[in-house]
């Protein structure tokens, strides 16, 4: 045992003070703090500068008006039926066999080309 001892004392000898990370620890830490709140602060700033410089809404009487007649106009899709079954129960897949699958009737409002 008294080799083991010699060997231990010669690699750490007892007058070495052990390092102790607590004094890094304590300045760095309040460091770390202020420099995130100065980020957040900072960013705070910046969006209330970005807000002001954007223009204020619109008021009442400046709002768009409303047009006269419907913009949107609804057109009959050429797929779709809007024919319910007789007996009133749905479709199930297997029941629906090539429904959808011809070619669809020509458009009389859209003009063929001649030739």
């Amino acid at each position: 045992m008294d080799v083991l001892n010699a060997v231990n004392a010669a690699e750490f000898p007892v007058a070495a003070p052990l390092a102790d990370g607590t004094g890094a620890l304590g300045v760095v830490l309040p460091v770390v703090a202020l420099a995130v709140v100065a980020l957040l602060i900072g960013g705070f700033i910046l969006s209330k500068r970005k807000h002001d410089a954007e223009p204020p809404p619109p008021k009442p009487h400046e709002q768009p008006e409303r047009p006269e007649q419907r913009t949107h106009i609804e057109q009959h899709d050429p797929h779709s039926s809007d024919r319910f079954p007789e007996d009133g129960h749905a479709l199930s897949p297997y029941e629906l066999k090539d429904h959808g699958n011809g070619p669809l009737p020509p458009d009389p409002d859209e003009e063929r080309p001649r030739g």
